[in-house]
């Protein structure tokens, strides 16, 4: 695959210059259409209850039911409507708009595309990213990172698998900004020395000030690493917002529902929720606002 291509989008289903195996050669006199502008056609925040849970303010995506592209160089499980997968009753939970599962190969990557006014994270699970931008921030992201693309008026960007004998992991997540047009920003930290065991930690925020990352955004993320019998509450930042569970490795319950691994949870209209370790696992904890 050649460096110089960039990632076609399927426009009908809004995922520009995301992702895909079906690389497009850009003709000069295209249009580029936002990111944001395609992806706000879509949503009507329809985190619905599932019927088939006990209760009422919660939503369950089992691993198996995500949508699901596999092109050789990439294989990508998305939880929410993106690019070629579109289930109308997946579009997103709250402003939380993409979270896909990405594995790419060796060598392998995304070539340069655009974004705009999207607040984009990057968080590795195994490997090594190598990241390039139209700032000019030259980068490698791994286990231990997180990584904020603040997208605003407009950016490019691409990312490559830096290793030539093993696949990176890593999770790409989309959320709409409560502010558009700001400048672009990129920000990249290692979360190694805020790690605690049996204990959710925060690594996103909306504040510059507090510890993690921030973005234009009501939003918090927190990670934590379990040993089997473990558990954590974790309470809501701000009033009206809602919680995605989405568990990395092992096995957990949360509000007496149990999630294996790569499961997701949506929890909204809740002060707090209690999560228990059945067996060692790792959580991804995604706070958000329900509605713009």
């Amino acid at each position: 695959m050649e460096r110089k291509k960039f990632i076609k989008s399927a426009l009908l289903t809004g995922a520009l210059g995301a992702i895909g195996s079906q690389l497009l050669h850009a003709k000069k006199s295209e249009s580029i259409k936002s990111t944001y502008d395609i992806l706000m056609q879509q949503v009507g925040f329809n985190h619905l209850p599932n019927k088939n849970i006990g209760t009422m303010n919660s939503i369950i995506h089992k691993a198996d039911t995500r949508g699901n592209a596999n092109h050789g160089w990439l294989n990508s499980h998305h939880t929410f409507s993106f690019a070629n997968y579109h289930n109308p009753e997946r579009m997103h939970f709250g402003v939380l708009r993409v979270l896909n599962d990405d594995r790419v190969m060796a060598g392998q990557g995304f070539g340069t595309h655009p974004h705009d006014n999207m607040e984009i994270i990057s968080i590795p699970l195994e490997g090594d990213l190598e990241h390039k931008d139209s700032m000019g921030n030259i980068a490698i992201i791994k286990e231990g990172d997180v990584q904020i693309m603040s997208a605003g008026t407009g950016i490019t960007h691409s990312e490559y698998n830096k290793n030539k004998d093993k696949e990176v992991k890593f999770l790409q997540i989309w959320i709409f900004p409560n502010k558009k047009n700001v400048t672009p920003r990129y920000d990249q930290i290692s979360i190694r020395d805020i790690a605690k065991k049996n204990k959710f930690y925060q690594v996103l925020s909306p504040n510059k000030d507090d510890q993690g990352v921030w973005i234009n955004q009501d939003a918090w993320f927190h990670l934590g690493k379990f040993d089997k019998g473990n558990s954590d509450e974790y309470k809501i930042k701000k009033s009206g917002n809602g919680v995605y569970v989405f568990v990395l490795d092992g096995e957990v319950e949360v509000n007496n529902e149990k999630l294996a691994k790569r499961d997701g949870m949506g929890v909204w209209d809740t002060d707090s929720i209690k999560v228990t370790a059945f067996d060692n696992a790792r959580v991804l904890l995604m706070e958000v606002p329900m509605s713009l």
